[in-house]
């Protein structure tokens, strides 16, 4: 697999929707998580990211913008017994919950599909990061080729990625009507550097001006478990 520097991937599209990439930073020290959601219409556009616990959560900027909250509102990032679970949607919670009653990540997203947002049935894509391991997953649960009747749920895990390392999987090939999921593995990508702000500031500054709504990003120490976090909102 030809593996191409983050700016590339992150910008080969104007409308990958949204997006989950992981990896190690370049020193090796640290596990790394980037989440971003983009919008093209108002409602998906008037969102902002907020700190909720040690995750995160989307919010609407103005209250009375908003016209439906499904799928659009949820919690991104959760904390359990010191793994990250970032997702799209809220089999954020789905996963957590299974994993509390000793289901693997795998098994309880099982229990889940694409979301019901016809005609693109957006793809939901999930990762977990486990410092610890050193490892991290990514999931994608799609439809077969648009079709609402059938579900493909396809799962990658890395362990022990190699440092300057990433991975990257969004819901969109690119932009359309309707709108053509993901296809193949997770890119594989050179990571910039190993300072946070640097990285946010790569990868935000890569997404299209005119798409990107607000961005997550967390540095994971592999031996001790503490992070630092950044958000980025076009709004505020």
């Amino acid at each position: 697999m030809t593996i191409h520097p983050m700016k590339d991937e992150l910008s080969a599209t104007a409308y990958p929707g949204r997006g989950i990439l992981l990896g190690k930073s370049g020193d090796g020290r640290r596990l790394v998580i980037a989440y971003f959601i983009m919008g093209r219409s108002e409602n998906s556009r008037n969102r902002v990211f907020e700190t909720e616990g040690d995750g995160i959560r989307t919010c609407a900027f103005d209250e009375s913008k908003m016209t439906d909250p499904s799928l659009i509102i949820y919690a991104p990032v959760r904390v359990l017994d010191g793994m990250t679970i970032v997702t799209n949607g809220d089999q954020t919670d789905t996963i957590r919950d299974g994993m509390k009653k000793g289901l693997s990540f795998e098994e309880a997203l099982r229990t889940r599909t694409f979301e019901p947002d016809a005609p693109n049935y957006t793809p939901r894509i999930s990762g977990l990061v486990e410092p610890q391991a050193d490892r991290y997953r990514l999931s994608i649960l799609k439809s077969a080729n648009g079709d609402p009747a059938s579900v493909r749920r396809y799962f990658f895990e890395y362990q022990a990625p190699a440092a300057g390392r990433g991975h990257f999987i969004h819901t969109y090939r690119q932009d359309g009507d309707p709108l053509p999921s993901f296809e193949g593995e997770p890119a594989e990508v050179l990571l910039p550097g190993g300072d946070i702000d640097a990285f946010t500031a790569a990868v935000w500054d890569a997404l299209d001006g005119d798409n990107r709504v607000s961005l997550f990003t967390r540095f994971i120490d592999r031996e001790d478990g503490s992070f630092e976090s950044r958000i980025v909102n076009k709004h505020g």
